[in-house]
């Protein structure tokens, strides 16, 4: 097994070079990183201007904060402060050659990035290396070229280079965040890059907007808006805005697509969930991804809403009231059986289903607040990830399983919050006016 993958890159950001490959004994197994335990020591030390001038210097100093704001972010790892460093790669050099590996050691850094930066107006190159201090060896080296504008997505390309090679997963560096914001004085859905970077507002409803669900591909959104002063599903292509209308009778809420085998499927191929309550009973229904109905999928006398899928498409879970209170059940699509999952608490809801099929985050009270619980199916208790902090919603797992976003009051009004997949390393994603709800996190974009 190797460190270097397929590589997923846009027409503008190429891969021109390997400079160096992980000895196929390098990594054996993928590393399963509990936060709890510890986090890898990391150095990453100012990358080194490969050209003349100013051009050069201010992106390389732009990289190597981009790159530790990203890996940081990941709560992987524990960046190491740069007052600690023993030796100046922009001096001593960024090649395996060159680096003196008892320098970093010393300091407790058990990987170290380099980089190196040629800068013109027209274009940016940029070298960039990781190390396992400890083995004293390269373990990823890659050449990437590109316009300025590109940069981020360089750094953001080979940071998804270092989570895989540790973890066996690409991380999510190519995702985003949708949510609803009131910031308008209307509940609109916005999106966010994957760290909160650049919101932007999606819909111009200039009503109530909910529930906001990728399509698999990342280039739809499914939502609920409130145009005729009841719910109408909608269907939205993310940049070119086009898409349909679902007004059925009655409510029509709670979209959730189909997992997708097929990244480059169509609209007409996809499928989607969702609440529908034409007949009078609230009722889980299979719609075309244009919103036509091709069969129900629950049927009880509760109401049964907010579907979330398996990744292998053959279960989904949901919230239903049939035994009293709302708890959360899955049902198997082949059998048609249908089971409670859980029993703790009296108000579970809005399930979301992990991208590794081994368990679901869901949202439950106990006394008068609201956390975020994870829960598996080998019919252990819950586990609680967030307590004592306001109350917390709508959680949504990160494309690799990884992290969990959320949303919390527990700083007055309610924000978009994320944590690790354990609970950990909880902070604020980010602050806009009104208040921030509904987080639904995409699938990695496919970029060409």
């Amino acid at each position: 097994m190797v460190s270097v993958r397929r590589s997923i890159l846009s027409p503008f950001l190429m891969l021109v070079v390997l400079l160096s490959a992980t000895p196929a004994s390098a990594v054996d197994e993928f590393i399963e990183i509990n936060p709890f335990l510890k986090k890898i020591p990391l150095a990453i030390p100012a990358f080194k201007p490969l050209s003349e001038g100013a051009l050069a210097l201010e992106t390389s100093d732009e990289a190597v904060q981009l790159m530790a704001e990203t890996l940081q972010f990941t709560g992987y790892f524990n960046i190491l402060d740069k007052g600690a460093y023993l030796e100046d790669p922009r001096a001593s050099g960024i090649t395996d050659a060159s680096i003196n590996y008892r320098n970093w050691t010393v300091i407790g850094a058990e990987l170290l990035i380099t980089g190196g930066v040629r800068r013109t107006d027209e274009a940016v190159e940029m070298e960039l290396r990781l190390f396992d201090t400890f083995k004293g060896q390269s373990v990823i080296g890659k050449r990437y070229r590109g316009s300025p504008k590109d940069t981020r997505r360089i750094v953001r390309k080979f940071a998804s280079e270092v989570v895989f090679f540790l973890t066996g997963n690409q991380g999510y560096f190519n995702s985003e965040i949708a949510f609803v914001s009131t910031g308008t004085g209307n509940k609109e859905i916005y999106i966010a890059e994957f760290d909160g970077r650049n919101p932007a507002q999606f819909t111009r409803t200039k009503n109530i907007t909910l529930s906001p669900a990728w399509s698999p591909d990342a280039q739809w959104l499914a939502y609920t808006a409130y145009p005729k002063n009841r719910p109408f599903l909608y269907i939205k292509h993310r940049h070119h805005k086009r898409g349909y209308e679902i007004g059925n009778k009655g409510l029509n809420i709670t979209p959730a697509w189909l997992p997708q085998a097929n990244p480059s499927a169509s609209l007409d191929d996809m499928r989607l969930a969702a609440t529908l309550s034409f007949t009078g009973d609230q009722e889980i229904y299979l719609l075309t991804g244009k919103g036509k109905i091709i069969k129900r999928l629950t049927k009880s006398w509760g109401s049964d809403v907010s579907p979330t899928w398996s990744p292998d498409g053959k279960k989904f879970a949901f919230v239903s009231n049939r035994s009293g209170n709302p708890h959360i059940y899955v049902k198997d699509l082949d059998s048609g059986r249908v089971d409670r999952l859980t029993f703790q608490g009296r108000y579970n809801t809005q399930p979301s289903w992990s991208p590794k099929g081994d368990k679901l985050a869901y949202a439950g009270m106990e006394g008068s607040r609201n956390d975020i619980f994870v829960i598996g199916f080998s019919g252990r208790p819950p586990v609680q990830l967030t307590r004592d902090a306001g109350n917390n919603e709508s959680p949504c797992w990160s494309p690799d399983g990884s992290m969990i976003v959320f949303s919390s009051n527990r700083e007055g009004r309610s924000r978009i919050y994320v944590m690790t997949a354990f609970g950990t390393d909880q902070r604020r994603l980010l602050t806009l006016p009104g208040e921030q709800t509904n987080p639904q996190w995409s699938p990695n974009k496919h970029l060409n």
